[in-house]
């Protein structure tokens, strides 16, 4: 397994690939890898001649600065895991390789990147859109993966692509969940041992309302009313939408695909939580 740090050399190795006809497969992720990033690659494996995973810890897409400082740092690792999987190539560039100047461009998909996530962190999804449509400049894959757990993320993403009209396939990866039903996440490794067993009741409530016979604000009410009831979480937000736009929807009938999405502070040092789950 090839590790490169700077885009030339990134570019140089791709087009070795492709003038073998070989087809490429990416895996953008900011470190930290679990079981949840190994099922992506695993499948860009399964379905490229050629997996690039990057490792780049974005701070365009970080507004709170501490968020940044505490999320995990783990490269040795991650590229143990990546070699396992089976991934040819990882690119794990500097900030200054990847921004050598401040990248002051602008990306609006409202509404889709303009609620939920959006609202709670301004400029969160122009980060996204920034560094993602680097990687897809340096990289230009056939495929890009991504996993469902960053729902919202996905629904923005191919926003862009259809903006730009890249010939690239946005291929969403179901959530993988520890043993408790809690996603997988890099955060969950600043979780103490009894913060996991808390927040395992996040999706366990969300599933519990898929069963409910009611409309969509008792719904909404009934996860938010439990989940609070719980002490050490608490609900930031919680949106029942549409699973394509992520525009609220008053009642189930409203769109062809309704989602709930959530995202819920969990512990003494509040660790910040997202999850999903789809009603239709």
């Amino acid at each position: 397994m090839l590790i490169v740090h700077t885009i030339a050399d990134l570019k140089a190795r791709l087009n070795d690939e492709r003038v073998q006809g070989h087809s490429v497969g990416l895996v953008p992720t900011m470190g930290a890898l679990h079981a949840g990033h190994a099922s992506l690659v695993n499948r860009s494996v399964k379905e490229n001649d050629v997996t690039v995973v990057s490792i780049f810890l974005n701070p365009t897409q970080f507004n709170d600065k501490k968020d940044l400082e505490r999320y995990p740092r783990t490269l040795e690792a991650d590229c143990r895991l990546l070699e396992q999987c089976g991934a040819q190539m990882v690119f794990a560039p500097s900030v200054e390789e990847v921004y050598p100047e401040p990248d002051t461009r602008v990306f609006s998909y409202p509404p889709t990147d303009s609620v939920m996530e959006g609202a709670f962190r301004p400029g969160h999804f122009n980060g996204v859109c920034q560094i993602v449509s680097k990687l897809f400049d340096y990289v230009e894959p056939d495929r890009a993966y991504f996993g469902e757990k960053d729902y919202q993320q996905i629904c923005v993403i191919q926003r862009m692509v259809e903006d730009f009209k890249w010939n690239i396939e946005i291929v969403p990866c179901p959530v993988i969940r520890e043993e408790s039903g809690l996603a997988r996440s890099s955060r969950n490794t600043l979780l103490s041992d009894d913060e996991r067993l808390l927040a395992a009741h996040i999706y366990r409530i969300l599933s519990e309302s898929k069963n409910l016979d009611q409309s969509v604000s008792e719904t909404h009410d009934y996860v938010v009313e439990q989940i609070d009831a719980i002490e050490g979480l608490k609900v930031q937000y919680f949106s029942i939408v549409d699973g394509k736009t992520l525009a609220d929807v008053g009642s189930w009938d409203d769109a062809e695909s309704v989602v709930g999405c959530i995202t819920v502070y969990c512990g003494a040092v509040p660790i910040r939580l997202i999850d999903h789950i789809r009603y239709k």
